[in-house]
């Protein structure tokens, strides 16, 4: 039998014709330069193949000549196609032969997270992929509203092109509009400051490390919570400060520790704490603690540094020291990349007028300015309350996840060290957790475990989990099992569990 002849060149281009979508985020140049990419990378178009004239593309696919000339522009500066006078557009020659796809094989997995660094680039790598691992620190890209972030994006660019502010160096102290905005969100809060005395930053990691760099220098003393924050640990550590650990029970901070540490020959003069949704217990500073707390400030010349990174997700009437203080023994910082999204980088301080002058002095010298499109748009989403209403349909979310992942923990054999609530879980296994974090590891999941979470890492039986992230009842099951394998394991010094102070 004679084998089928070959499609006539009419219906080959019929059916490789490019499908347009106007209005869609890609211009019709960049779909139509896509499309023949995608033919050139594939083989179909071979090198000195000749790309259909302008006028002949323009009248083909119904697009201005002008649409075609921007396509195969785009098309050139990736190296695909080359313009030879008066002849056309050609593909390149010598491009490289296009590649079989291999089979997807599971990505290598590196060490457990026995240190921040590998727990932060474990983050990385799991976000990409399609489940997300309870050690994780932000909300899951499905919680994320993009129409909302799209759409202060857009309203931000139509304003920028009246007067393109993206064309210049930002203000110094940060978009006016955004501090106008934080100022009135404060208020919400009970804090009272003035939009001059706010400063944007690069989200709140950046506000802390521009505070902390000017009211500390190395071989000075710094208390912190512990369990606390181990980002925040190893930052303070590499730049030459000591910590003086304070334990964090379920009302806040002990305070008898607290003083003698003040009362020691270190005379610390920071304390850089997490008062509302304690991260990683979950707990909020008690309106008693926070008087007594803000008594010792003022004896011993004690500024605080209040980081409310979990604004969003805690009542608006949650004890806030700066509230109580109204910024005179405070600093008070904060981000949106837990609520809003990690990528934007925006977060804000607020301090006393004298104080702010230097923080934008240090940010200056740091980062000169940050970007005002992200800030114009943010303050966007203040002002016509669309952040407002998202970070309410989160808490009403996680209040579901919360109760979900609590359930599972508790038919699992697991307990909490402290009351859920907010983001974070503080659990007890029961084992060491380090142990228990290798072998799940080993199967796929990221566990943050508790010797983390400390000034100086120890063996723990405590884990973090994200509740947004640990609904699955298979990881209950798999961190079950492990704890079985590892029973009968005795932990020296492990770290004790929250107590209500």
């Amino acid at each position: 039998m004679s084998p089928p002849s070959a499609p006539s060149t009419g219906a080959a281009s019929a059916a490789l014709e490019p499908r347009f979508e106007r209005g869609a985020l890609a211009t019709l140049a960049e779909q139509l330069a896509a499309f023949h990419a995608e033919r050139i990378r594939a083989g179909s178009l071979a090198g000195g193949a000749r790309l259909p004239s302008v006028r002949e593309a323009a009248q083909r696919h119904a697009l201005a000549p002008s649409t075609v000339v921007a396509a195969y522009d785009l098309l050139q500066a990736q190296g695909l196609v080359e313009a030879r006078r008066q002849r056309g557009f050609f593909v390149r020659a010598g491009l490289p032969a296009p590649a079989h796809t291999p089979r997807r094989e599971a990505p290598a997995r590196g060490a457990p997270p026995h240190d921040v660094a590998t727990l932060m680039r474990g983050m990385f790598e799991h976000q990409s992929g399609k489940s997300l691992s309870p050690g994780t620190g932000t909300l899951p890209p499905e919680w994320l509203d993009l129409p909302l972030l799209h759409g202060a994006l857009r309203r931000a660019m139509a304003e920028d092109a009246q007067d393109p502010a993206s064309l210049r160096y930002g203000e110094p102290g940060g978009d006016p509009r955004l501090r106008a905005a934080l100022s009135t969100r404060l208020a919400g809060l009970g804090i009272a400051a003035a939009p001059r005395q706010i400063v944007t930053t690069s989200g709140a990691t950046h506000a802390l490390d521009l505070v902390s760099r000017l009211l500390l220098a190395p071989g000075d003393t710094v208390l912190v919570d512990e369990p606390g924050w181990a980002v925040e640990f190893a930052r303070l550590r590499q730049m030459g400060v000591k910590l003086a650990p304070v334990p964090r029970g379920s009302a806040g901070p002990d305070l008898a520790v607290m003083r003698r540490h003040l009362e020691s020959g270190a005379r610390p003069r920071l304390y850089i704490t997490v008062s509302v949704l304690h991260n990683p217990t979950g707990a909020t500073l008690s309106l008693a603690c926070a008087h007594e707390l803000l008594k010792l400030a003022e004896a011993f010349g004690m500024t605080i540094v209040e980081d409310d990174s979990y604004a969003w997700m805690a009542p608006a009437q949650a004890p806030r020291l700066a509230a109580l203080d109204q910024l005179q023994r405070t600093v008070y910082v904060s981000g949106f990349s837990k609520i809003l999204t990690p990528s934007w980088r925006v977060g804000f301080v607020a301090a006393a007028p004298a104080l702010v002058e230097r923080i934008i002095d240090r940010k200056l010298l740091t980062a000169l300015s940050t970007p005002p499109l992200p800030e114009r748009a943010l303050a966007i989403t203040l002002e016509q309350g669309t952040l407002r209403r998202h970070a309410e349909r989160v808490v009403t979310r996680l209040a579901g996840a919360r109760q979900r992942c609590t359930r599972l923990a508790e038919e699992a054999g697991f307990t909490f060290a402290a009351p859920p609530a907010g983001l974070f879980g503080w659990v007890e296994t029961g084992v060491d957790v380090d142990r228990l974090a290798a072998r799940l590891h080993a199967q796929g999941w990221l566990l943050a475990p508790g010797s983390l979470f400390h000034a100086q890492p120890r063996p723990s039986t405590l884990m973090r989990v994200n509740f947004a992230t640990a609904q699955e009842a298979r990881l209950w099951r798999a961190l079950g099992e492990a704890r079985e394998g590892l029973r009968g394991t005795d932990i020296q010094g492990a770290a004790p569990r929250a107590r209500a102070a």
